[in-house]
């Protein structure tokens, strides 16, 4: 009895060579590398959530901030296309076990045509985010910066809907022009001149008496402040500073600029691992059509390069959820 346990646990158990607990050592430093991956993404959304828990009562709302789709201007369709991307990424990743499987049966026709769909998906995911960076770097309403750093919105009085600047702010001729190598006793770089003054943004609040002034600081309700209309006037009066429109690092017409800059952080560092996994499927891909892996007898390259894309789809399931969502 004890000679048979004896020789059942030598079998079971590793005792050396290229493929401990089964898996091969490609497999395996995969595994490594996903696990470490991961622990720096861990690291960078227990950050944001330190800093949204911090300014708490001044973060941005992502259902108004989130709100554009390509090709319908002018809508506001909160968190749509955000819902479509995560959608096709997890799609992609559907196509992806698809083709581990087919590699399984050793179907190369099948192995090809699933890992060209993972492609599509990722391509269009990383076009969408691309789309969308674009959206929040623009902007399409502008807001007032305070002597504070405060952000100033602003609603209609009826609706409460964000207001334009382009839709009241009064727009008169300058010679103010922009610093340039050519002028001036001196040169500095400067960044681009805002489309209106403080003082045009004023008038035109005065000329429009539906306008109130939407502070950043959020109520009981987890709204916006809505302050009233000698409230708005007198906050635009005394401390207006600059005007600002769409999102950097250091400032954001939405609100506060460390929304943007954890936008831009962990968003692009997920992107950068989509776009990554997209070009490594393309290679892997024309090794399939090549009959690399038929030649090597096994698909394992197309196993291991679906466990990185099932990793980027796991992430951004986390980042859609705690960014977007919560």
């Amino acid at each position: 009895m004890s000679s048979a346990v004896s020789v059942s646990s030598k079998e079971t158990t590793w005792s050396g060579g290229n493929k401990p607990l089964d898996a091969s050592y490609g497999k395996l430093m995969m595994w490594f590398f996903l696990l470490s991956d991961g622990l720096s993404f861990s690291g960078f959304v227990a950050a944001y959530g330190y800093a949204r828990f911090e300014f708490l009562d001044s973060w941005p709302i992502a259902d108004e901030v989130f709100t554009h789709v390509p090709f319908l201007h002018g809508q506001e369709l909160p968190m749509i296309y955000v819902a479509f991307m995560t959608f096709v990424l997890i799609m992609s990743s559907v196509t992806m076990v698809l083709a581990v499987d087919a590699g399984h049966q050793m179907k190369q026709s099948k192995v090809a045509f699933y890992m060209l769909l993972t492609i599509f998906g990722g391509l269009i995911f990383v076009g969408s985010q691309a789309w969308e960076w674009s959206t929040f770097i623009n902007g399409d309403y502008g807001a007032v910066k305070t002597n504070g750093g405060n952000i100033l919105q602003f609603v209609d009085s009826h609706s409460h809907h964000r207001v334009a600047l382009d839709d009241f702010a009064h727009k008169h001729h300058s010679d103010r022009i922009q610093h340039e190598e050519t002028n001036g006793l001196w040169f500095y770089d400067e960044g681009t001149l805002p489309t209106y003054s403080i003082d045009e943004v004023i008038e035109g609040m005065e000329a429009s008496p539906n306008i109130l002034v939407r502070t950043q600081i959020l109520d009981e309700t987890g709204e916006k402040t809505i302050l009233s209309r000698e409230e708005s006037l007198n906050i635009l009066r005394a401390n207006g500073k600059s005007i600002v429109t769409g999102a950097n690092l250091w400032e954001n017409e939405y609100g506060m600029p460390l929304f943007a800059d954890f936008f831009f952080f962990i968003t692009g560092f997920h992107g950068f691992h989509v776009f990554s996994g997209v070009i490594i499927n393309i290679i892997i891909f024309f090794n399939v059509i090549l009959g690399t892996y038929e030649k090597r007898g096994h698909y394992e390259m197309v196993e291991k390069v679906g466990l990185y894309w099932h990793f980027v789809d796991l992430v951004w399931v986390f980042v859609f959820t705690f960014f977007y969502l919560v």
